[in-house]
C-alpha cells in the first residue's frame, strides 16, 4: 500500500475580524489531494500574520505563546494522523480533523453485530436457513456474551478491541468453565472467526485478529455397528415398547442412512416408485437441502410396513427427540452386550461402512445416497476395514495370475 500524502497549513480570514480586530487562525488538512478545513479557536492581528512562514510574526512574548500553540496543533494532527494510519490501514482528512477535534465515530460492537447478523438468520430459517443453524449461531453469541461478563465484566466489546489475547481466553473459557471439548471449542470459534471476519469484509475493521490463531479440530473415530452387533439389536425381544420403536427407528436409519431430522420429517410422499420399479426414498436433506435418493431395502420397507397407516399427518416412523432416542440407544446397547456408545448419528455411519462400504458399494455412490456435496466428507463415514481390504487384494490377485503364471 503506498503511503498518503499529509500536509497541515495554517490561514487567516483576513475579511472576518472580531470586535478586537482579529481574524480567526484556520486549519487546512490535505491527504491525498482530500481537505479537510476547520477553525483553530486561536486568532491574531491581520497584520501580524506572516503568510509564508504560517505564523506570528515578531518575537515578542504573545508572538512566541501564539507560536509555540500552532506548533503544538501541529504535532497533535500529525500524531492523529499517524496514529490512524497504523490502526486503521487508511488516513482521510475528515477522519485526521474528528481526531483532533475530539468527534469520534460509533464502534461498532461485537454482540451488538452478532445479534443483527442472528436475527437475519432467523428470518430465513425455512427458506435457506435450518433451525440447527440459527440455534448454532445463537448459542455461540449466548457462549461470548457470558465469557465477557466473566473475564472482563463487560457487556459487549467494540470490534477493534478483539485481539488475539481475547481470542484465546474465550477459547480457554469453552474449555474450562463451559467444559467444551476440543472440537466443540474449534466449532465455536468456527462460528465466532466467520462472524469477525464477515464484519471486516463489510468494512467496519481493516485487521484480522484470526490472523495469528489456528484453529484445530481433533480426528475423531465416530465408530459403527458391525453385522453382528446389527444382529444382536434386530433378534433383541424387547419387552418395552418405547424400546422396540426406537430400536426399529434406529435400524432403518442404519439400512437408509437418514440423518435424524430426515427420518422424522419423513412422510409417504417421499417413498417413490422409481425408474427400476422399486421403491425408493426421494427427499432432500434439511440440513443442506441437498437432494437424496436411496433405494428402499426389504428391512426398511418391513418397518414401514409395520407402522403403515399408525401415524398422524403422513408421517411414517415414530420418531422421539434426538434426546430420548440416544438415551434409549444407550440402554439398548447394554441391554444386547455391545460396549460401545451407540448413538442416532451411529446409524448413519454404519449404512456408510458396514451396510454399503463393506458390500462392494463405490464411495462415490454412498456419497450420493448420504446427501453429501463432497467425497472427503464421506470419507470420515466410511472406514476401510481389513474385512475390505482382503477382498479387494482377493480380487487383485486373480487379475495378477496371468503374472504367477
Amino acid at each position: 500500500m503506498s503511503k498518503s500524502t499529509f500536509r497541515i497549513l495554517f490561514y487567516i480570514r483576513k475579511n472576518q475580524v472580531n470586535k478586537e480586530g482579529k481574524a480567526g487562525i484556520m486549519i487546512r488538512l490535505t491527504v491525498n489531494g482530500e481537505i479537510a478545513q476547520f477553525s483553530s479557536k486561536l486568532d491574531v492581528e491581520p497584520d501580524l500574520w506572516d503568510v509564508n512562514s504560517q505564523k506570528m510574526q515578531g518575537n515578542s512574548l504573545k508572538a512566541r505563546r501564539l507560536n509555540s500553540l500552532l506548533e503544538d496543533v501541529r504535532t497533535t494532527l500529525k500524531n492523529h494522523y499517524h496514529d490512524i494510519e497504523v490502526h486503521e490501514a487508511y488516513v482521510t482528512a475528515e477522519k485526521v480533523r474528528n481526531a483532533f477535534l475530539g468527534i469520534t465515530s460509533r464502534q461498532q460492537t461485537l454482540l451488538e453485530l452478532f445479534r443483527s447478523h442472528n436475527e437475519d438468520v432467523k428470518k430465513l430459517v425455512g427458506i435457506s436457513k435450518s433451525a440447527a443453524t440459527y440455534a448454532k449461531y445463537d448459542r455461540c453469541m449466548r457462549r461470548l456474551e457470558a465469557f465477557m461478563q466473566s473475564k472482563y465484566r463487560i457487556k459487549d466489546i467494540a470490534l477493534k478491541e478483539i485481539t488475539h489475547v481475547f481470542i484465546t481466553d474465550f477459547e480457554t473459557y469453552l474449555r474450562t468453565e463451559c467444559g467444551c471439548n476440543e472440537n466443540t471449542s474449534a466449532k465455536f470459534m468456527q462460528t465466532f472467526r466467520m462472524i469477525v471476519i464477515g464484519e471486516k469484509n463489510n468494512g467496519w475493521i481493516f485487521a484480522d485478529p484470526f490472523v495469528n490463531y489456528k484453529i484445530r479440530l481433533k480426528r475423531v473415530d465416530r465408530g459403527y455397528l458391525t453385522e453382528q452387533e446389527l444382529q444382536k439389536i434386530l433378534k433383541k425381544k424387547f419387552t418395552c415398547k418405547r424400546l422396540e420403536q426406537v430400536r426399529d427407528v434406529f435400524i432403518f436409519a442404519c439400512f437408509t442412512g437418514l440423518a435424524y431430522i430426515d427420518v422424522r420429517n419423513l412422510t409417504k410422499d417421499n417413498i417413490r416408485t422409481s425408474f427400476d420399479g422399486n421403491p425408493w426414498i426421494m427427499t432432500a436433506r434439511q440440513k443442506t437441502d441437498t437432494a437424496v435418493n436411496v433405494p428402499l431395502l426389504k428391512v426398511p420397507q418391513a418397518i414401514l410396513k409395520k407402522y403403515e397407516g399408525k401415524l398422524p399427518n403422513g408421517l411414517l416412523l415414530p420418531v422421539l427427540s434426538n434426546q430420548k432416542l440416544n438415551s434409549y440407544l444407550k440402554e439398548i446397547g447394554d441391554l444386547c452386550g455391545i460396549g460401545k456408545n451407540i448413538t442416532f448419528h451411529t446409524a448413519r455411519h454404519t449404512f456408510a461402512t458396514e451396510i454399503c462400504l463393506q458390500n462392494g458399494v463405490p464411495i462415490e455412490t454412498i456419497s450420493r445416497m448420504l446427501g453429501h456435496t463432497d467425497v472427503k466428507t464421506t470419507q470420515i463415514y466410511a472406514k476401510i476395514s481389513n474385512t475390505v481390504i482382503q477382498r479387494d487384494m482377493a480380487k487383485l490377485a486373480e487379475q495378477l495370475a496371468v503374472f504367477e503364471k
